[in-house]
């Protein structure tokens, strides 16, 4: 996350936009500086398809995900895999794309074509 701020300075841009803040799920996701977080913290329950609202149209990449090996966690999800916006509103948000959230990771997504934090 240092890594991701000292690139996109994401800490001193605009406030963020919560669009998702479900206590159910333990899911939060907000954006901040042309970027995507989305954090799941349920101790046992991963997320197939889950729908995130986002402002802006296009095809999103992963940049940082903390289930990578490289900190330590079970390469759930493809580095490669590149996500598409649909043209549905969710969540006060005029386009939605759908994720795969593991369990406990907090993922950082751009859709701007930059480099993955990680290897």
């Amino acid at each position: 996350m240092n890594v991701t701020e000292e690139r996109d300075k994401w800490l001193c841009s605009d406030p963020a936009y919560v669009s998702c803040k479900h206590e159910g799920d333990k899911v939060i996701v907000f954006e901040r500086a042309g970027l995507l977080f989305v954090f799941n913290f349920h101790g046992h329950q991963s997320f197939t398809d889950y729908r995130v609202g986002v402002e802006t149209p296009g095809s999103y990449k992963v940049i940082l995900d903390s289930d990578s090996s490289h900190f330590g966690g079970f390469n759930r999800l493809d580095p490669s895999t590149a996500y598409e916006t649909y043209p549905e509103p969710w969540n006060n948000r005029r386009h939605s794309i759908k994720l795969y959230l593991p369990t406990r990771t907090g993922l950082i997504l751009s859709n701007n074509p930059v480099e993955p934090i990680y290897p």
